[in-house]
């Protein structure tokens, strides 16, 4: 039973992302909520200070009236809006939130790996990952498919990757407009976190101006949108100022990388960093990351030494072990000996015993061995060498 005690804190680790996604969009919302609460509310009051400070209001009753009506407009405006947008976005996302939770809730009611409730969990887990791979991998199709077989439509993130793969797709048309948008609506969190990805869009398409030979509007885009970054980014500002004098085809060093295409390449793996970052989703398929924990795990030396392979060892698989070559060795505090024939642990109730060359395997190996050998034994890897099993000698290991 202990071995299949559930690790839940283990299990938490990865569904970080998982919980926190709704959650970071649903602070969108709210953000977006507050914003226009303030503006329309700070409007009502201003006018309601201007109507407060007349001394004699009642001799223009049609402009209080207007201004009254100006206000009521205003609040009125501001609940269909609100309401609008707790329809549209706020309630659709709480409804995602509340579905995951308690998704995540089930699995501290269990105990046991071995139950039919976890196996199933796993297998919504599973293909959860399967669905994040696909929109990672650019298969929206596929990972749709699987989301509406599954039923799991709340419990992926589909409608934030077809985002991102818009304003991918924009990028790799050479437009900056849809990735610049985004900069806008996430403008406070990139500055929080030092984000450049706004200066290099802007740098870009200032290239692209200074590409097409349009010198006039260049010089005016740069004043608009790249001086005012100048207090960090003086270096380069100074520099895209120098790019007008030379052609796209300079073999100049600094002035050739600005020009060079691939910067579009760098443009897009900033993108998805920042808005993995901003989202909190890690850089890797979480379907990777399973696969690294488990196969470092598992990973030992034996596992590279065809003498020593375990049958029941997923590394000593050779397709798995070549994915594994990669991750560290596991380290085990405590070691667990498995018996080679058998592939069972071998323990005070199925202890090690040694033949006289050495080769050591399970005595439930042995056991079995000297039943159907009218008392004799040999060695698999060699089956020449033989003796009896009165032979054999016990192993302790301390």
């Amino acid at each position: 039973m202990s071995n299949s005690k559930l690790n839940v804190e283990g299990i938490m680790l990865f569904e970080q992302p998982f919980a926190r996604v709704p959650y970071e969009n649903y602070r969108k919302v709210f953000r977006t909520s507050q914003k226009n609460i303030e503006k329309e509310l700070g409007a009502v009051q201003n006018t309601a200070k201007d109507l407060a400070s007349r001394e004699r209001p009642e001799d223009d009753v049609e402009a209080t009236t207007k201004a009254i009506d100006g206000m009521i407009a205003r609040v009125e405006g501001l609940k269909r809006k609100l309401s609008e947008m707790q329809e549209s976005a706020g309630k659709p996302t709480l409804n995602v939130m509340r579905e995951r939770l308690q998704h995540l809730g089930a699995i501290e009611a269990l105990e046991s790996s071995n139950t039919p409730e976890f196996t199933r969990w796993a297998d919504i887990r599973l293909d959860r990952w399967l669905v994040d791979w696909s929109l990672r991998n650019g298969k929206e199709k596929t990972a749709r498919k699987i989301a509406a077989e599954k039923g799991i439509e709340k419990l992926v993130d589909i409608d934030l990757f077809s985002d991102i793969r818009r304003i991918e797709d924009a990028l790799n048309r050479k437009s900056c407009t849809e990735a610049l948008a985004w900069c806008s609506e996430n403008k406070a969190a990139l500055r929080k976190l030092k984000n450049t990805l706004e200066f290099d869009l802007r740098l870009q398409e200032y290239i692209e101006l200074a590409r097409a030979g349009k010198t006039v509007e260049a010089m005016a885009y740069s004043k608009k949108h790249l001086l005012p970054w100048q207090e960090t980014h003086l270096h380069q500002v100074v520099q895209a100022a120098g790019l007008l004098c030379y052609p796209p085809t300079t073999t100049c060093g600094p002035y050739k990388r600005l020009y060079d295409p691939s910067r579009w390449a760098t443009l897009i793996q900033s993108f998805r960093l920042a808005i993995y970052h901003l989202s909190t989703l890690p850089t890797e398929p979480l379907l990777h990351l399973a696969m690294y924990a488990g196969l470092a795990s598992l990973k030992l030396p034996a596992c590279y030494t065809h003498e020593t392979r375990n049958v029941d060892c997923p590394i000593c698989n050779p397709d798995l072990g070549e994915l594994a070559k990669e991750v560290p060795f596991s380290h085990h505090v405590n070691s667990t000996i498995v018996c080679r024939l058998t592939g069972k642990i071998m323990d005070a109730d199925n202890m090690p015993m040694a033949m006289p060359n050495g080769q050591v395997y399970s005595k439930e190996a042995w056991d079995g061995m000297a039943a159907k050998n009218d008392g004799w034994v040999f060695d698999p890897r060699n089956p020449v060498e033989r003796c009896r099993y009165k032979e054999l000698r016990k192993v302790f290991i301390s």
